[in-house]
């Protein structure tokens, strides 16, 4: 597992070539959001909301130009964004066309109606069948770099997205019970 800890010369070739994968599929998360939430109302990651975007654009700058000095984390944060970017722009245009609050506002009235087990059901399905197919890549990729860390990213999107799902959702819930008892 000597790959695991390998690092990139500063300036060589392939440097770039890594360079150039995370700062596209960065990109790809960055330019989703954007779409789906230009005043990042519907982002739900606190942290990115925090940043905002000139914050969040150093931030991804600097995590770009130092991940292409390792392979193993390249491969998994692209692969984390290319699938965080995907979900996005899934419904990118739903909340472009009625506009951030309105969209939220539709979004939350739907958590509020649902059953809590039919969410976690669903949301369990969603993310249990895409982390499958992460560890599955991981299981068998040999230790090879890219599969082992496309797996490992699959494996992270799938819990990134269980755990902002799920947080979101018991927040709304938790919120609107309070707001009328």
């Amino acid at each position: 597992m000597s790959w695991a800890v390998e690092i990139v010369p500063w300036n060589s070739p392939f440097y770039w070539v890594v360079w150039g994968v995370v700062a596209f599929t960065r990109a790809m998360d960055f330019l989703s959001t954007w779409v789906a939430t230009p005043n990042l109302l519907l982002e739900g990651n606190p942290v990115a909301k925090w940043l905002g975007w000139k914050r969040g654009l150093v931030l991804n700058a600097v995590l770009s130009l130092v991940c292409a000095f390792f392979p193993l984390p390249a491969v998994i944060i692209s692969t984390t964004s290319l699938l965080v970017a995907a979900r996005n722009f899934q419904s990118a245009w739903l909340m472009r066309t009625w506009g951030e609050e309105a969209y939220r506002d539709w979004f939350v009235a739907r958590m509020l109606e649902v059953r809590p087990a039919v969410f976690l059901l669903c949301l369990a399905g969603n993310t249990g069948l895409t982390g499958l197919v992460g560890g599955a890549l991981v299981y068998w990729s040999g230790w090879q770099v890219v599969p082992f860390g496309i797996g490992v990213g699959m494996l992270g999107y799938a819990a990134a997205v269980a755990f902002y799902s799920a947080l979101a959702f018991w927040r709304t819930r938790r919120t609107f019970r309070y707001r009328h008892d």
